[in-house]
């Protein structure tokens, strides 16, 4: 990374609102007593946080072409690298890379442990650019898949026409032999995730509001699509239970059978992305547009 200065925001241990949801039997998800708290404010639209080993969050800054750390010991957030290629939804390989989904030229990246671009991993297909990815999930045993929505943005020097014969559903093999479509049927996909045993997809359709599911083959192909919830997201994550957490009004959560047990209200009109973090993974990490929130949960995400 060129700049190596660090951004350190005020850490505003603001108690926003209390947050507490039930689910099934009267057991809680988010921890005793936990309120929801500001970490960090001043951006212009969050996305795509991830986490890693060790429990801290990278997070883009889209519009201002940026990606931040939130380090989970110290609770300090921190630039990472500038010229992202306007990155949005990210996630890291186990090698400790991290994939960004740069939608400024309709790319897929590989980005160093340091914050340097290493490579382009996908900028076609078929000999046409991508509409522009969006969001993205690794599966543990490797594999990329994203969605390519159509979000025309005001830093395009190209076409703001479709690229692509619609907005579809992608898998990258491990070695990057291989990319074919997994899902031509969606209208707008966005968000996408998997369970915490990997053998099933979520991949939110925000522009139809639905949220389906599918079963994950071997291969990278997927199978028995189904309808898991009547509501679309922006980003989503999972937790060891296979709770299923979507954005946009606040997080809402949805147990493994599409049922709704919990609505973490937000002071935000828009939440775009959630993830778990912490080296114990239970503090649940929140991107809601210009700023970023944290809440204590008593169940665990997966990484």
């Amino acid at each position: 990374m060129n700049n190596r200065f660090t951004l350190l925001f005020s850490l505003i241990a603001l108690s926003i609102t209390s947050a507490f949801a039930q689910i099934e039997g009267g057991k809680s998800i988010v921890s005793k007593n936990a309120e929801l708290v500001k970490v960090a404010d001043g951006f212009t639209f969050t996305e795509g946080p991830a986490v890693n080993r060790m429990g801290d969050i990278f997070f883009t800054d889209q519009p201002n072409n940026k990606i931040y750390k939130w380090a989970a010991g110290p609770n300090e957030v921190s630039l990472f690298m500038e010229n992202t290629g306007r990155a949005n939804g990210l996630y890291f390989k186990l090698d400790g890379s991290l994939i960004a989904a740069s939608d400024e030229n309709n790319e897929l990246w590989q980005i160093t442990r340091t914050g340097e671009k290493e490579k382009v991993l996908v900028k076609s297909f078929k000999g046409a650019p991508l509409n522009g990815p969006n969001d993205v999930w690794i599966r543990p045993t490797g594999g990329i898949y994203f969605t390519d929505p159509l979000y025309a943005r005001p830093y395009w020097e190209r076409s703001e026409e479709m690229l692509q014969d619609g907005q579809h559903v992608y898998f990258l093999s491990d070695d990057g032999s291989q990319l074919f479509r997994v899902d031509e049927t969606l209208d707008k996909p966005n968000g996408i995730v998997g369970s915490p045993d990997s053998k099933t997809l979520y991949v939110a359709d925000i522009g139809a509001g639905k949220t389906y599911k599918y079963e994950i083959r071997e291969d990278g192909y997927l199978l028995n699509k189904e309808l898991f919830c009547e509501m679309g997201s922006d980003g989503m994550t999972t937790d060891e239970k296979g709770n299923v957490y979507l954005t946009g009004d606040g997080v809402t959560v949805f147990n493994r059978k599409g049922e709704q047990i919990a609505k973490i209200n937000v002071p935000s009109d828009w939440t775009a992305n959630v993830v778990f973090g912490a080296l114990d993974r239970k503090t649940l990490f929140i991107t809601a547009k210009d700023a970023v929130y944290t809440l204590k949960m008593k169940v665990r995400g997966v990484w």
